[in-house]
């Protein structure tokens, strides 16, 4: 994998909640994946917010993870999941967009909001992405042939489904509910004619409730209203149609064809509420859904 120092050569405040922030170094010329790029997750090192203390990558080997876990976060900084919204240039000249949520609630700001409100180019952080020709993984649109899409997300999600919109080919086809703290943060985005995309402003409304109520509508979902409790929320939710965070049974790899396949990011109590949807009311097949906790209201993520 790459695991590199990357430097800040751009940055510009998309909208009231979004930052989008281009990041150089002559390693990106290594950068690739097998097929298409779609959610690719890659991580980001921020330097400690009091003592800017940040993880080295000089001399790093295969223990380099085990070695980091071991040390304070006010030495080796804090790590965080974004997605490559873009790729731009080539060679040693490769940078990466990343946009980046600013949260302006006070109970969500953590490092890498703080650091995105802050950064100016010239800054340095820590990257880790895939290398050309070596396996890293971080992609989980992985759409069933021939299926009708649904992709569901809050803003954590926006930079991952945008992407993902920008990738599909023109006879695609299926439905993107999308939402955001603000309209302001509502955004142009290029799209196959058959994909719909609605966009939801939260507001002062309660986090998650217009896309939930959004979605259930979209499906025609009898009695949906689900109470999720927060015992019930696993922080770490991951349900892809090859991982499962609870250690649910996966599936042996049979192609499905046709149906409705379902991507769906975000706050995890959200993301839990519309799982049960689709899989208790609706009967997903396990193979065609992709449910994932990208954040937890009041739980800070570990990477």
């Amino acid at each position: 994998m790459l695991f590199t120092e990357v430097e800040v050569v751009s940055i510009e405040r998309l909208s009231p909640s979004f930052a989008r922030v281009e990041l150089a170094s002559p390693e990106l010329a290594e950068f690739g994946v097998d097929g298409p790029r779609w959610d690719q997750r890659i991580k980001l090192i921020f330097p400690d917010p009091v003592t800017g203390g940040i993880t080295s990558t000089e001399g790093a080997d295969e223990s380099w993870w085990a070695t980091w876990l071991e040390r304070s976060s006010e030495e080796r900084g804090h790590m965080r999941t974004y997605t490559i919204r873009d790729v731009r240039g080539s060679g040693e000249h490769t940078t990466f967009v990343v946009d980046m949520v600013l949260h302006l609630d006070g109970d969500l700001v953590g490092p890498g909001s703080t650091w995105a409100s802050r950064a100016v180019v010239g800054d340095r952080i820590v990257l880790m992405a895939p290398r050309r020709g070596f396996p890293y993984g971080g992609i989980e649109f992985t759409p069933t042939p021939g299926a009708d899409l649904l992709l569901v997300g809050d803003e954590t999600a926006l930079p991952a489904m945008c992407t993902v919109l920008e990738q599909l080919p023109d006879d695609a086809r299926g439905a993107v509910f999308l939402e955001v703290p603000h309209a302001g943060d509502i955004q142009d985005v290029r799209r196959p004619a058959g994909v719909s995309v609605t966009w939801l402003a939260r507001e002062d409304a309660v986090l998650g409730q217009p896309l939930h109520d959004a979605v259930v509508a979209h499906l025609g979902i009898p009695g949906a209203e689900v109470e999720v409790a927060a015992d019930e929320v696993d922080p770490d939710l991951w349900e892809t149609p090859t991982y499962s965070s609870s250690g649910e049974e996966v599936p042996a790899d049979v192609t499905v064809v046709g149906g409705t396949y379902a991507w769906i990011a975000g706050e995890s109590k959200v993301v839990t509420g519309l799982r049960r949807h689709l899989v208790n009311e609706l009967g997903f097949d396990r193979r065609q859904v992709a449910f994932m906790g990208y954040w937890r209201r009041g739980v800070a993520m570990k990477s």
